[in-house]
């Protein structure tokens, strides 16, 4: 499967940042994410006042590619760059080589 790991350091990131971005998670991009087509999931992970993270697994290649291509020429004015005030730190493409559902399921949440 083809992921895409987008990372941000929160590290000289504003005050309250990691509720403004949990706040921007579930009210917008939960829902720009849900449906796309090529996309899989995306999974959003954050340590707070370390890292805050986008994880993509696609469907194909090529999808991951457009992706990457389109967010890399718009990185440093997405939402997720206006709310921390840099640019992320990591854009890299990865391999997932597997991905289980435990007992309890999958849920998609738009905040955990």
């Amino acid at each position: 499967m083809n992921g895409l790991t987008v990372r941000w350091s929160l590290a000289e990131a504003p005050e309250g940042v990691d509720e403004a971005l949990a706040s921007y998670v579930a009210e917008t991009s939960h829902a720009r994410f849900t449906g796309m087509t090529g996309l899989r999931f995306k999974t959003w992970r954050s340590v707070p006042g370390e890292w805050f993270e986008g994880c993509y697994v696609f469907a194909s290649d090529e999808a991951r590619a457009e992706f990457e291509e389109a967010f890399r020429e718009t990185a440093a004015e997405s939402p997720g760059s206006q709310i921390i005030g840099s640019s992320p730190i990591l854009i890299e493409p990865c391999e997932i080589v597997a991905v289980a559902e435990g007992w309890d399921g999958f849920e998609a949440t738009p905040r955990a």
